[in-house]
């Protein structure tokens, strides 16, 4: 059975940088194309980050471009979003999702497997 469990979330003040991390089980993550996505209320889910199986390949979200930096470790299984310069509006809950090798994984239907989501709060 897959699972995608997320941590690192919480409280910070603009400005501020928090590390999200998201740990799989069930699955070989060198397999898949890995991404982070997040949602405020009322909003649809959207793409914040994507990368390669390899980590060669790399995409953000032009609101998120040059502030966030997305890793992964495909030996410990995990993949990371460093998140600096962090913005009020960057509050929301974020995800992590796997999806096949070779998908660019900037859409959600391309993914296959979803974590539970960890809360991010910016305070002005």
């Amino acid at each position: 059975q897959v699972h995608l469990v997320e941590s690192g979330g919480g409280l910070v003040q603009a400005g501020g940088s928090l590390r999200l991390s998201c740990a799989a089980s069930g699955l070989t993550l060198h397999y898949y194309t890995m991404g982070w996505f997040r949602q405020a209320p009322g909003n649809e889910r959207e793409f914040v980050a994507a990368i390669s199986w390899s980590g060669d390949r790399r995409s953000y979200a032009d609101s998120v471009k040059g502030r966030f930096t997305i890793s992964r470790d495909n030996a410990k299984n995990t993949v990371d979003l460093q998140m600096n310069s962090l913005k009020p509006e960057d509050t929301a809950v974020y995800y992590c999702g796997a999806a096949p090798s070779g998908r660019a994984g900037s859409s959600l239907h391309e993914y296959d497997y979803w974590g539970q989501g960890t809360q991010v709060t910016v305070s002005s």
